[in-house]
């Protein structure tokens, strides 16, 4: 290669270096790289050439060049010869220099280049360095730059020549006086010192081992002198900075004695910069290497600067650290690092400073003063060992801080002093307790809130931090163990700890386990000697009460019974063996279980369970009494945890129960009933319940204590013995009383059953009555106070149910039953009718049902009030899932106690009214109490739907079971309750679907049992209701049917006539019920009912039409309508013209309920039938549309549908729709596909008619309605598949639009062949006629039918070819040019669909085809577009000798196709010459065609069309074998196939290799082809271009190269260089990186 083309080439690519694409800039560079590494030299020199020349070219751009020359030095420095180094070395040098103005990017670059060099030629570099370093004269900025990053990057090349260097610069520096200068001058220095120390340091490793520190001393002190004492002081903070840097580096290469002399005037100096500068790493870090330098000498006056050193490394200590901006970390290690440094030296004095720190209660203060003692416990272990004790007195204040922030650095430093032995020291436990206080903090913020400072430590930070350290500390630190065992079984009760259970457990487990695993004397408490740790008692009760709540605190729960578990031993050596038994199922139960899972109740009696079996097995009363004794203290620590104080007393109830000592049981109660805060209802009730199962044991002493203590001064105005508690108002004596009478009550349940009858009156209701002043006594004072009314309901239950237990044994008449029962329902009238906050409700009801049954009977007026107040107080009620809203007075309840409150209510009151049903069990006892609950049935609400439909299927069934019939009656109101009842059988909320029809089956079977039938009669009908109910759960509508109509049939057979019209009344006006189910049901049962019993119906018809008219205007259900209509088709097969003329002429389009009167006339096979013939035959004689006049103005028209035609295109769509029309569709397909398929034609692109009344266009996509109903219908013929493939390929949006109907068209042709072959003749036939229609629209649709069906083999099975063929023959001329260009497809699709018919049709096909390629009227070429690809087609099949002389002729046809602007073009042109390459094999003129357009195909390969790069593909693969290489054909077999990616540049690469090999002779005409392609349209091929030349130069021998036209290629590069595309660019120059 000539050098002039390389020099070229690294010309164009120097222009290109500052290319404003930044990707085509790096590949210059590359390029350039490349060229560079090749011809080191000669690109070297046209670099420095070029810089030389354009002595005034743009910095940016000179830049680049010199990065460059510094990428190839830095890369081939050993092979770039000496004469070149010298000469760079000189250029960069002067680009450095030539400007005296400091131009960063432009200097730096040159110097860059010299820094590059001198790794190798250091001598040569400071040679030209130095020319430009002379004494008395200030030098450039940058020389002194290089020398400093010189000193860098090659330490042992440049010490050496430091000591020159440094005289020569020391007089410089009184001659700086710009700051730059001064800059530049300090940032050296420091590099200088740096490279010494570093030079010192590995001594080893130097070239001369000789050099010393004091070498360097006098210079560096000279330079320091100028520096401290001159530039330090400037006024430009970067300077200072840099000047404080150097000032660190320099002191270690200073004489010890200078730079004692210097401490007391440098240490002000670098502190005072921390005031003047923002920056303060540089400071702290240059403070930290001179106090290093002092210490390390031991200096002695050192310590005169140590207060001004405390005090300003302590206010750098405190700055916060910003841990994403690294400086302020960096600044804070150097700092505490200087804090270790001094501790080395002045211990004491450095931990006095630091502890008089901590008394500063400024948060940043403690905080940093915190974080150097941390780092000193940790760094400075055997400094600090003496100062243990003063350093733990001093922790004390800020322990006491309240900043969390403060608290987290403790928590830290308190760690680190564990680690080192403090806690041990007297005076550590504080710090145990500190952490433990911190494992016990509250939440800061609620779920989901978040902190608005980020800095912000929060009490859940702050408490999972001390949660980990406990831990910590009691893994990790061994020797702690004997520090927190057992202290930390102190934290345990204390409520203020109550937070830190969890990890206390966990802890002491850890703790318990190792020393009972390792049989340790310290595992066993003395708990006399450790006073201060709660007795075995109080921890074993407050262990189990946690476990009561398991999921509180934390999770306590299971941490809690674990160290129970551990402590056994120590908590009583008898309960071991028992705890390993019982307590590990219950660890397993809470395992699986989360706080919504766990049944709390069950959990309770488990937990109680174990108390009891642990004191049995205790057997020691004295330890049982003092655990009584201890559990009643300590009720008052729960007193703001109400659940777990209402838990203790039962403890204390189970404990008293195994207490055999009397006086010990009465001195308990009587402390609990004295100091229980009896205003609350938890505690009340848990009072309650722990004397209630006292009462178990002890009854006599419980009812004594009870009555003792309701006489005692408690109830007295006077404050007496209170005053020893506190002041106690009326309000709180109301209280008191609601307390013993729930103790009463819970004595009645829990007292032995064969004691308590005999006390209920007596003893019990007595002292009851008393307490509670109402009516009951006779003294009319009505309490208002909630907490003794349900105290006295529940109590009043809970003695029923005792009574209830009893009475059977023995007669009782309850003689307060009435006025009770009366006081009861005064408590429900005084309720909230929208709202349920309490039980009263529900304890009253379950307090009358329990009382109904005792004597006396109450009277008829009784009954109903108490039946009226109950079911509507009770079904009035809002939703379960309501939430009320909050008042003053009253908390709402949480959901889960909402669902229990509710469950309980609604069973109460359906016992309540079984229990008044009992006492009348006839029609009217049942009518009497139906009537309270029937206006409830049909309520717009679910939830009261479904508790009065509950409530009557539990009366019903009820009645059934306790009836008896003495004679025959009548159950006078079935009807009423069937019309009632049964469109409830199909209610939407499934609990009202179940209890209908489970009453409708009780009522039928009341009717038999009153018509005379056995108790134990089955009737087979009414049994067949039951199965009915599985079946009802499932919403799908046919079993919904199915079901009702069965129900029907069973209702309408048990019925009487009379009643009929009375039912199918009800049923109409249950069309429109508010629940749409309903409405169903309504339906589906009158329908039934006209078919079984409508016969006499008949003169009500019109004025059922017109009512169902009306009716579907408001049916929103769809299933409703449906049936609806089946209402409809039962008229219409009586009078079915005047329906169809009705429903055509009704207006378009169709409303929903038209349409649905329509599809349902698709139900009965003999009238669709007849109305699909009658709607074919006006489609054929109808005309489909008119032409219109846009307006007055324009001179086009437009097509506007007819009427008539698309109305019954609509009814038939409608009537497709039903399923049951698929027998007629089926037997009329052919005529009704063509029918509809031509109507779809004459359809495209017509407009809807306009309304008559409102004269505006009627919302109807004529097309569409055409479409969806050809749609249907196929699917009505089952062919699946067609319809599948037909949705999958979008055909159906195709075919209703003018611009893709063809297409459309065509997708339904090519379904129909593939899956619906069978039907094509009949259909193929249907069609013929409509080609010779006057409507061109039609003859399109039939063409490019047929034209698809001839791409399928089927039609030559089918024997339909002839036909087609002369069809497509007649179209060829047809004056539409989309129906010549469907015809030309059509024949092409012969090749495909039938290729053995090719050669018969051979003269035909080539003489369509070629004039097909000749046409001259087409405007968008699409009929040559078809003659090529059709031609490609044909030519697969067509023998040698038709086509053999025409081969030449069709190459030169389609040559000018290949540039094609039209990418369909250039495929199918493409695609073309690749079939015609079978008939040119072995023929030479045929191979020079071939390599003619080769590098038009190969450059194709990269079109941004992938179509055209697939037919390349295909072209190269088949044309492979006549191109005359072996290693190229191979190579397209390959690599070129669709379903592969090709590696562009990989394949072109090689290609090349190839064609030099195989084609030498070839290599200039190649060339030039590709060169021509420079100029391409289209930019991918433009760079393929480049990429082709680039491999081509890259791949030619040096022999070969004058086969190619150097000076052309390298033009064309030089041109695409700038070509307006980055891509082209960029690959060109690529491609200039080649030519070398």
């Amino acid at each position: 290669m000539e050098e002039t083309d390389v020099e070229q080439v690294t010309l164009a690519l120097l222009d290109a270096a500052n290319d404003k694409d930044s990707e085509v800039q790096e590949q210059v560079r590359k390029s350039m790289l490349t060229l560079g590494k090749q011809q080191s030299d000669r690109v070297l020199a046209m670099c420095q050439d070029y810089l030389l020349k354009h002595p005034k070219l743009v910095v940016s751009h000179r830049v680049v060049i010199l990065q460059t020359i510094e990428l190839i030095v830095s890369s081939r420095i050993e092979d770039i010869s000496c004469p070149r180094i010298k000469s760079i070395i000189s250029l960069a040098s002067d680009e450095m220099t030539r400007s005296k103005e400091v131009v960063p990017d432009w200097q730096q670059a040159a110097s860059n280049i010299l820094v590059a060099v001198g790794n190798k030629h250091i001598n040569d570099i400071m040679e030209e360095i130095l020319s430009k370093f002379q004494p008395g004269v200030l030098p450039h900025f940058f020389v002194v730059q290089t020398l400093a990053n010189l000193s860098d990057s090659n330490v042992y090349g440049m010490v050496p020549f430091l000591n020159a260097v440094l005289g020569t610069m020391l007089p410089m520096l009184g001659m700086a006086k710009q700051d730059n200068m001064k800059w530049v001058f300090s940032s050296a220095l420091c590099h200088f010192s740096d490279s010494i120390l570093e030079y010192l340091a590995n001594l080893d490793k130097a070239p001369d081992p000789t050099v010393r520190k004091d070498t360097f001393s006098s210079e560096i002190y000279a330079a320091y002198d100028i520096l401290f004492n001159s530039w330090l002081q400037s006024r430009e903070p970067k300077l200072r900075l840099t000047v404080a840097e150097a000032v660190g580096s320099m002191c270690h290469l200073m004489a010890s004695d200078k730079l004692e002399e210097q401490i007391p005037k440098l240490i002000p100096a670098i502190l005072s910069l921390y005031k003047k500068n923002n920056e303060h790493y540089i400071i702290s870090k240059s403070l930290c290497q001179v106090l290093d330098a002092s210490v390390n000498m031991g200096s002695r006056v050192l310590e005169t600067q140590l207060d001004s050193l405390l005090m300003a490394l302590h206010q750098q200590v405190c700055t916060p650290v910003d841990y994403s901006n690294p400086p302020t970390v960096k600044n804070h290690n150097e700092v505490l690092r200087c804090f270790s440094l001094l501790a080395n030296s002045f211990p004491d004095r450095l931990v006095v400073f630091v502890l008089q720190k901590l008394e500063n209660s400024n948060e940043r203060s403690r905080m940093g003063s915190l974080a150097v003692l941390r780092h000193l416990i940790n760094s400075t272990t055997s400094m600090m060992e003496s100062k243990k004790l003063f350093i733990l007195t001093s922790i004390r204040q800020p322990m006491a801080d309240h900043s969390n922030k403060v608290k987290k650095r403790v928590v830290q430093v308190i760690s680190a002093m564990a680690h080192h032995g403090y806690l041990e020291l007297d005076g550590g436990e504080l710090l145990v307790r500190f952490i433990v206080q911190h494992c016990a903090l509250p939440d800061t913020y609620q779920r989901g809130q978040k902190p608005t400072d980020p800095e912000e430590v929060t009490n859940e930070a702050l408490r999972s931090m001390c949660d980990n350290t406990l831990h910590l500390l009691t893994t990790t630190v061994g020797r702690l163990a004997d520090v927190l065992w057992p202290t930390l079984l102190y934290y345990l009760t204390p409520p203020q700890f109550n937070n830190a259970t969890t990890p206390l457990c966990k802890s002491l487990i850890v703790l318990g386990n190792k020393k009972k695993n390792n049989q340790e004397a310290s595992f066993s408490i003395d708990f006399t000697q450790q006073v201060n740790l709660p007795s075995p008692q109080t921890l074993m009760i407050r262990l189990l009460v946690n476990a009561a709540f398991p999921f509180h605190s934390r999770g306590h729960g299971a941490p809690s019974l674990s160290l129970l578990s551990v402590l056994s031993l120590n908590i009583h050596r008898n309960t071991d063996i028992l705890w390993e038994k019982e307590i590990p199922p219950l660890l397993a139960l809470l395992e699986e279980s989360t706080a919504e899972s766990l049944d709390k109740k069950h959990w309770d009696e488990k937990l109680l369970k174990l108390l009891s079996k642990t004191l049995v097995t205790i057997d020691d009363d004295k330890w049982v009494c003092q655990l009584a004794a201890e559990a009643t203290r300590y009720l008052s620590t729960y007193n703001n945890a109400l659940e777990e104080k209402s838990f203790l007393y039962r403890c204390i109830g189970v404990t008293l129960q195994q207490c055999y000592n009397k006086e010990v049981v009465k001195k308990q109660l009587q402390e609990v009933l004295l100091t229980a805060r009896h205003n609350d209802t938890i505690e009340r009730e848990g009072v309650a319940m722990g004397i209630g199962l006292c009462a178990n044991s002890h009854l006599e002493g419980t009812l004594a204590k009870l009555d003792e203590f309701g006489k005692s001064d408690a109830f007295k105005k006077s404050p007496s013995i209170f005053n020893l508690l506190k002041e106690r108002n009326d309000v709180e004596v109301e209280k008191v009383k609601s307390t013993l009478i729930l103790c009463y009550g819970q004595v009645a349940l829990n007292a032995p059953p064969e004691k308590i009858l005999n006390r209920i009156d007596q003893d019990i209701l007595r002292c009851i009555s008393k307490h509670f002043n109402t009516k009951v006594l006779g003294i009319k004072v009505e309490t208002k106070d909630l907490t003794m009314k349900l105290s006295l309901i529940q109590s009043v239950g809970l003695i029923a149910k005792a009574i209830s237990e009893c009475v059977k044994r023995q007669g009782y008449v309850f003689s307060r039953k009435q006025e009770l029962i009366a006081v009861m329902l005064d408590f429900i009238k005084a309720e909230p009718a929208d709202a349920m906050r309490t039980p009263v409700r529900h304890l009253v009801m379950t307090t009358c049902a329990n009382l109904i049954p005792l004597d006396p009977v109450l009277s008829e007026n009784e009954s109903f009030d108490l039946l009226k107040v109950c079911v509507n107080s009770v079904f009035s009620l809002p939703a379960e899932t309501h939430t009320p809203e909050k008042t003053k007075e009253e908390e709402i309840l949480d959901p889960k106690q909402r669902k229990a409150l509710y469950k309980d209510t609604l069973a109460a009151l359906q016992e309540l009214l079984k229990s008044v049903l009992a006492r009348d069990p006839t029609p009217d006892g049942l009518q009497s109490v139906f009537k309270h609950i029937e206006s409830w049935l049909s309520s717009g609400l679910d939830h009261e739907r479904e508790r009065a439909v509950s409530a009557t299927a539990h009366i019903l069934a009820y009645y059934l079971d306790n009836l008896t019939v003495k004679n025959m009656v009548s159950f006078h109101n079935l009807g009423a309750l069937l019309g009632r009842l049964s469109p409830r059988c199909s209610d939407p909320h499934p609990a009202v679907r179940t209890a209908a029809i489970d009453c409708i089956y009780t009522l039928l079977y009341i009717q038999l049992r009153y018509e005379g039938f056995s108790l134990d009669y089955k009737d087979e009908g009414v049994e067949s209701l039951l199965p009915l109910r599985d079946r009802l759960e499932n919403p799908d509508h046919s079993v919904l049917y199915k079901t009702c109509s069965d129900l029907t049939k069973v209702m309408s057979k048990r019925l009487p006539q009379q009643q009929l019209t009375t039912l199918v009344f009800m049923l109409f006006e249950g069309l429109v019920d508010s629940q749409t189910n309903c409405c169903r049901a309504s339906s589906v049962i009158l329908n039934t009912l006209l078919k079984n019993r409508g016969a006499g119906l008949q003169e009500l018809v019109p004025e059922m039409l017109e009512v169902l008219h009306l009716r579907l205007q408001n049916i929103t259900e769809e299933q409703v309508r449906v049936a609806v209509g089946q209402t409809v088709l039962i008229l219409a097969t009586q009078h079915l013209q005047t329906v169809i003329n009705t429903l055509v002429n009704q207006p378009l389009p169709y409303d929903s309920w038209t349409s649905e009167m329509w599809m349902a006339l698709g139900a009965d096979p003999i009238i669709a039938k007849q109305i699909m013939e009658m709607v074919m035959e006006k489609l054929v004689v109808m005309a489909p549309y008119v032409d219109k006049k846009e307006s007055m103005m324009r001179a086009g028209t437009t097509k506007v549908a007819t009427n008539q035609p698309l109305a019954m295109t609509c009814g038939l769509k409608e009537l497709l729709l039903n399923g049951q029309s698929q027998e007629p569709a089926v037997s009329l397909f052919p005529q009704l596909f063509s029918c509809l398929t031509i109507r779809l034609g004459a359809s495209v692109g017509v407009l809807a008619p306009k309304d008559s009344n409102t004269k505006h266009t009627i919302s109807v996509h004529v097309a569409g309605v055409a479409a969806d109903a050809l749609h249907i219908l196929l699917a009505r013929a089952q062919l699946d598949e067609v319809v599948k493939k037909l949705e999958q390929d979008n055909a159906w949006d195709a075919m209703k639009e003018q611009n893709t109907h063809t297409t459309g068209v065509t997708l339904l042709a090519r379904a129909m062949a593939k899956h619906a072959g069978p039907r094509l003749p009949s259909i193929v036939e249907c069609m013929c006629p409509c080609l010779n229609n006057i409507y061109e629209c039609q003859r399109i649709t039939v063409t490019a039918f047929f034209s698809e069906l001839l791409n399928h083999h089927v039609v030559t099975e089918l024997m339909l070819m002839d036909v087609l063929m002369n069809n497509m023959m007649e179209r060829i001329s047809d004056p539409c040019c989309t129906v010549r260009m469907l015809a030309v497809r059509g024949l092409g699709n012969i090749a495909v669909g039938s290729p053995e018919k090719v050669n018969k049709y051979a003269k035909e096909l080539l003489a369509a085809m070629s004039s097909g390629m000749e046409e001259k009227d087409d405007p968008g070429k699409l009929i040559t577009l078809e003659a090529m690809s059709g031609l490609s087609k044909v030519l697969l099949y067509l023998d040698k000798k038709n086509v053999h002389l025409l081969v030449v002729y069709i190459f030169m046809k389609i040559k000018p196709f290949l540039e094609s602007e039209n990418d369909e073009i250039r495929s199918a042109s493409i695609l073309l010459l690749g079939n015609l390459s079978k008939f040119g094999s072995g023929e030479p003129v045929f191979k020079d065609q071939i390599h003619n357009v080769l590098v038009s195909l190969l450059l194709h390969l990269v079109d941004p069309n992938p179509e055209v790069v697939k037919a390349c593909k295909y072209a190269m693969r088949v044309c492979a074998p006549v191109v005359g290489s072996d290693q190229i054909t191979t190579m397209f077999q390959n690599h070129l196939h669709d379903d592969k990616s090709l590696h562009y540049g990989e394949f072109i690469n090689d290609l090349t290799k190839y064609l030099i090999q195989d084609f030498p002779g070839m290599l200039n005409f190649y060339h030039i082809s590709v060169i021509q392609f420079f100029k391409s349209n289209w930019p991918e091929v433009r760079a393929g271009a480049a990429m082709f030349i680039g491999f081509l130069l890259g791949n030619l021998p040096e022999e070969l190269l004058s086969h190619l036209n150097m000076g052309t290629v390298t033009k064309g590069l030089v041109m695409l260089l700038q070509d307006p595309d980055p891509v082209v660019r960029g690959k060109a120059a690529e491609a200039m990186g080649r030519f070398h």
